[in-house]
C-alpha cells in the first residue's frame, strides 16, 4: 500500500473505511440485539480487545489504524445495545416475539 503514501491517500482511506465500519455496525447492533438481546455485549468486548492487540501488533499505519477504528466501534457497540433495548421498547425496532419477556 505503498502508492496510498506516495500520493498522500491514507488519511482519505483511513477515513472512507472509519465511515463503511462504523455504518457496518448499525444494523450489527439491530441484529444482535434482536436475535440475542443485551446478552452478547460480552463478544463486543472480546472484540474490541482483540482489535486493541491486533492495532498494536501490526506495523503497517493504514492496517493498524482500521483495526483501532474496529476495536471502539467494537466498544461503542456495547453502549448500543442496551440503548437499542430502550429503542425496542419504545415501538421504535420490532421486538423479538421470543424475547418478549425480556422486555416487561
Amino acid at each position: 500500500m505503498e502508492w496510498l503514501n506516495e500520493y498522500h491517500l491514507s488519511g482519505i482511506a483511513i477515513g472512507i473505511c472509519t465511515f463503511l465500519i462504523i455504518g457496518l455496525f448499525h444494523p450489527i447492533v439491530v441484529k444482535a440485539e434482536y436475535y440475542w438481546g443485551t446478552r452478547c455485549w460480552w463478544a463486543f468486548l472480546v472484540s474490541g480487545m482483540a482489535g486493541i492487540m491486533g492495532s498494536m501488533l501490526v506495523d503497517d499505519i493504514l492496517f493498524s489504524s482500521l483495526l483501532g477504528v474496529f476495536s471502539f466501534s467494537s466498544f461503542w457497540t456495547i453502549k448500543e445495545l442496551f440503548e437499542q433495548r430502550e429503542r425496542v421498547r419504545k415501538g421504535w425496532f420490532p421486538m423479538n416475539p421470543k424475547r418478549k419477556h425480556e422486555y416487561e
